[in-house]
């Protein structure tokens, strides 16, 4: 074969189709591991930057560059990598999450998240489309990442509202920045918030972003704080499941009321069932450490592979629309959650 039918052969490789499916996932899975392998550095660890924010990074800057040109030959596996493996990728989060876990928090330990996961949301709608005249989908976006678990309910939301990626970006970045400030401040005020170190575990896995970010908050202060933290937040991502179910039906019924058909079905979000099994199945089967730890190397990297892919799709010109209004209410979030989150602490602690 000469180097002309050679060349020939590579280019009908990278073409739409099965083939193009395949080579479009080979180049988010290279994207993607150079993502994880930055993570990995300490540096980067102790910046609290977790291997989903590395990974959109990266697809942010290989798809402002080196990808518009090939795009065509790449977009089925990227789009595949944004939707498919993005559910795949919050069922197997369920690893994460045990039903013990979250008994072992106590009543306060679960009204102190509930309520703050609740009221985190409606602030962020009514503040974002009244004070900053924000559209539903970005106060959504910002809203869940903030009160349930960063990036990744930002992602889930995007499953269900079907958002640009420009505005899943966004609400990315107001995670990065928030939570990073949470990071750094919250070690500082310990000394001053007259907490038990449990309580303060609570308190950061109640506020704080991104699961990074919560444990690099709690390490701080010790093991105890961490281990109850961690807790906490899982708990915060348990309700990312019924956060969903709502949206879901509360946007069916806005639909069918502008179209004034009636209510329509629903269509269930069969990758939030999964979640909740994959629960139930971590809660109630005996798995080991050794292939609970497997798997969640391989969610981080099947979240790796949606996050590079929405950076990939995610035009940094257009984010220049976007204006700081975002980041507005991701400060006022950030706001309640680190001062209003410390005031729903101690009071739920003291009445429960």
């Amino acid at each position: 074969m000469n180097a002309s039918a050679a060349c020939k052969k590579l280019e009908e490789f990278f073409t739409p189709g099965f083939a193009g499916l395949i080579s479009g996932l080979l180049f988010v899975t290279l994207l993607a591991l150079l993502g994880l392998y930055i993570a990995e550095n300490t540096w980067v660890q102790n910046m609290g930057l977790g291997p989903l924010t590395i990974a959109m990074v990266i697809g942010l800057l290989a798809g402002n560059s080196l990808f518009p040109p090939y795009a065509h030959r790449f977009i089925q596996g990227v789009v595949f990598s944004k939707s498919t493996l993005l559910r795949l990728g919050i069922i197997l989060y369920g690893f994460r999450v045990s039903v013990q876990q979250v008994y072992d928090l106590g009543l306060s330990g679960i009204a102190i998240g509930l309520s703050i996961v609740v009221l985190t949301l409606t602030i962020a709608l009514f503040l974002g489309k009244k004070l900053f005249k924000l559209d539903n989908e970005t106060c959504l976006l910002i809203g869940a990442g903030s009160a349930i678990c960063g990036a990744a309910a930002i992602l889930a939301t995007e499953s269900i509202t079907k958002a640009k990626a420009e505005k899943v970006s966004v609400a990315v970045a107001t995670v990065v920045i928030f939570g990073t400030i949470s990071m750094f401040v919250y070690p500082q005020l310990f000394p001053y918030l007259e907490m038990s170190p449990n309580e303060y575990g609570i308190y950061v896995g109640s506020t704080v972003h991104e699961v990074a970010q919560v444990v690099a908050a709690a390490n701080a202060i010790g093991d105890q704080s961490t281990e109850t933290a961690v807790v906490e937040k899982m708990f915060r991502v348990m309700l990312l499941v019924p956060f969903l179910f709502l949206l879901l039906i509360l946007g069916k019924k806005t639909e069918a009321n502008k179209q004034r058909t009636g209510v329509q079905n629903v269509t269930v979000p069969w990758f939030a069932v999964l979640f909740v099994l994959v629960i139930a199945i971590n809660s109630t089967w005996p798995i080991s450490v050794e292939l609970t730890a497997t798997v969640i190397k391989i969610d981080d990297f099947i979240l790796a592979m949606a996050m590079t892919a929405l950076g990939l799709s995610t035009n940094l010109k257009s984010l220049r629309h976007v204006g700081l209004k975002p980041f507005g209410l991701a400060g006022l979030l950030f706001l309640f959650l680190s001062l209003g989150g410390y005031l729903i602490n101690l009071s739920l602690t003291k009445l429960l």
